[in-house]
């Protein structure tokens, strides 16, 4: 049996590392807070009822550890915050709580 083919499953699994850390950084180093916003917009749309609008939506920095953004979409009827990651994942299932009288500052 030749000698390189006892390092070929390595070899396979240094390619296939390498491939998915190029694709991580690639969506880490192309995404944007537009995406992130306007995806999760979206998303209130269809899940914030009939008074739902893209101009609910406000995003804020994430104060806690792993929370890129937070994107606040705030209805009439309750709002919703979405927790993102520097991937543009959902971190935590969003909980619907009713809105605030005061505006936050």
């Amino acid at each position: 049996m030749p000698r390189w083919l006892w390092f070929a499953p390595l070899a396979l699994l240094v390619a296939a590392a390498a491939v998915g850390a190029f694709r991580w950084g690639w969506i880490a180093a192309t995404i944007t807070e537009t995406d992130v916003i306007t995806t999760y917009a979206q998303r209130y749309l269809t899940e914030g009822g009939a008074t739902a609008r893209l101009t609910d939506c406000v995003a804020v920095p994430g104060i806690q550890p792993g929370v890129w953004i937070v994107v606040r979409c705030s209805g009439p009827e309750a709002r919703f915050d979405y927790p993102v990651d520097r991937f543009g994942r959902l971190l935590v299932i969003p909980a619907v709580t009713p809105p605030r009288d005061t505006p936050e500052t």
